[in-house]
């Protein structure tokens, strides 16, 4: 059986630029990485005469064990949209060595619909992870040696929030103490490490629209709070000129192809669980300006990624979706219906019709924001058709247009059902798309309303500690920012064990927090961790290179 490794590494890839030609950008426009990845330089856009791509969104119901292939579904879309002689960009975010090296795997897609080289893209690709690691770290480096020098700010060792950053799954780091060894080993106090993906920095790095913004946010950066609790930032360490030098770089988006030699942009990775799951909104302006379809990808289902794509990132880039893809399979389908992962192979047409509220939610979640809808069935080799047919009959029921998937079989070719189903929802121009919540709302009832109108909860409780964050959040003007809800990905609730459609769930709130600079505030709910730990036997166990240099086991 030929893996995703074999399928990249047997692939012929075009020089990157190639690639970058059919975008209108010459090989002055790129910084080159070797021949098959560039950045795109941002100085090389100003002054060019711009397109305005429309903008597909690909999201998907609540995801399983059983793999919904989102990735590999956004990738097989972009090239069948090319087969339709469109000028597509694809928007991804890249990989996270922490779930990479863990049980999740990478973010190229799979079979035939992938970005490549995908080995380059799953580890080291052009270096932005460990840029953004990088400052993360000159950041926490600089609020522990201010606390070494006297500590002029004042900064309450007991309310320092801001941790440290890996990337990497590694739960013995979640709490850590630091400053051991005597006096000129710094101040001990309590500690912890967040994975990059998890990090503001991240986040920042993720919305900033140019340098100018990207230091400017960067200083909004909250570290703790003075004894007095008063917010101490980030430009108060006089740590945001150089953590943006550190990132310089990294900012510009990386332009790589897919097998078949569509242009793809893969920028910045934020998980979408518990940040807010968008490449760059730079990547996705740079498409926008180059090409005339723009197909992106926001993490896990759409009560995660795509609400918190529309509440946040499209509403700080002043961006206007026209039609969102929601992937489904078969396979997740039986999962929501009650079935076992083991017994998935088994047909089930009543535990498909048993977890479509699923699919039917994820529907709903996207019309609320006024974008029309399209469901891509993902096929795998043990669905049968009366479970293909049941689907089919309930997408015609809930009035949303369905097209089969078969991309990571067939690349492109299996794709050009969805997007003729694309195609007509964009000409059909039926969207309207506008956020959720007005931002005046207080921070509380922007929450409940994610709860309720996104989730289908009942209610909302918050712990004491979550309403005395609101109360403070609120009193040092970080009251009228949207909500980035960090929630589980595998249920429309926060108890990760409810699938399907759970009804009369109540969401609770255990804190709230600030991500000044980045320009929202993080609701944490259930049992959400922000460092990840490996599974009892991870991915990387089976990992090595072989005796000419080639990766083995890497998907």
């Amino acid at each position: 059986m030929r893996t995703d490794v074999d399928i990249a590494q047997e692939a012929k890839l075009f020089p990157i630029t190639e690639i970058a030609a059919k975008l209108g950008l010459a090989e002055s426009d790129l910084e080159l990485f070797g021949r098959y990845k560039a950045k795109v330089r941002l100085d090389a856009l100003r002054g060019r005469e711009s397109r305005r791509g429309r903008l597909v969104l690909v999201t998907g119901t609540s995801p399983t064990p059983a793999g919904e292939g989102k990735t590999t579904v956004a990738v097989g879309l972009a090239d069948a949209l090319s087969l339709r002689d469109r000028r597509v960009a694809l928007c991804l975010r890249e990989p996270s060595l922490g779930p990479v090296f863990g049980i999740k795997g990478g973010a190229a897609g799979g079979g035939y619909s992938q970005v490549v080289p995908m080995v380059d893209i799953n580890l080291h690709f052009t270096g932005d992870f460990h840029a953004i690691t990088s400052a993360h770290a000159l950041l926490s480096a600089m609020l522990d040696n201010h606390l070494q020098q006297g500590n002029a700010l004042d900064i309450d060792g007991r309310r320092i929030s801001w941790k440290r950053a890996v990337d990497m799954n590694d739960r013995a780091l979640r709490n850590t103490v630091i400053g051991l060894g005597g006096p000129g080993s710094g101040i001990p106090r309590q500690d912890g490490f967040l994975i990059t993906a998890a990090s503001e920095v991240m986040a920042i790095f993720c919305l900033a629209s140019d340098h100018e913004d990207l230091e400017a946010r960067l200083g909004r950066i909250i570290v703790g709070y003075t004894k007095v609790q008063s917010p101490v930032r980030a430009a108060e360490l006089e740590a945001s000129g150089a953590m943006t030098l550190l990132l310089n770089d990294a900012l510009s988006p990386n332009l790589v192809q897919t097998l078949e030699g569509t242009p793809a942009f893969v920028h910045g990775g934020p998980f979408a669980n518990i940040a807010h799951g968008c490449n760059s909104l730079i990547a996705t302006r740079v498409g926008i300006q180059l090409a005339d379809l723009v197909v992106t990808e926001a993490g896990f289902g759409a009560d995660l990624g795509a609400e918190k794509f529309f509440d946040i990132k499209c509403r700080v880039g002043g961006l206007e979706p026209e039609a969102a893809v929601v992937v489904a399979t078969i396979r997740s389908l039986k999962m929501h219906g009650g079935m076992l992962k083991t017994e998935l192979e088994r047909e089930s047409v009543d535990a498909v019709r048993r977890g479509l509220p699923n699919l039917e939610r994820h529907i709903d979640i996207v019309r609320k924001f006024g974008v029309p809808p399209v469901v891509a069935l993902n096929r795998f080799h043990t669905d049968t058709e009366a479970e293909l047919a049941a689907v089919e009959q309930a997408c015609e029921e809930f009035g949303v247009p369905l097209a089969r998937a078969e991309g990571h079989a067939r690349g492109g070719e299996g794709m050009l059902e969805l997007a003729d189903a694309v195609l007509a929802t964009l000409e059909a121009g039926e969207a309207d798309f506008a956020p959720l919540y007005p931002l005046d709302l207080p921070i509380s009832e922007k929450i409940e309303a994610v709860a309720r109108e996104v989730y289908g909860a009942a209610g909302v409780d918050y712990q004491s500690t979550a309403q005395k964050s609101i109360d403070q959040l609120e009193s040092i003007g970080l009251g009228e920012l949207p909500v980035c809800i960090a929630k589980t990905q595998y249920s429309l609730s926060d108890d990760p064990s409810l699938l399907g459609q759970p009804e009369g769930f109540r969401i609770t709130v255990r804190d709230v927090t600030p991500s000044a600079g980045a320009g929202f505030v993080v609701a944490l709910t259930g049992e959400m961790l922000t460092m990840p730990g490996l599974p009892k036997r991870p991915a990387a166990a089976g990992m090595s290179v072989d005796s000419e240099g080639r990766v083995v086991g890497l998907f």
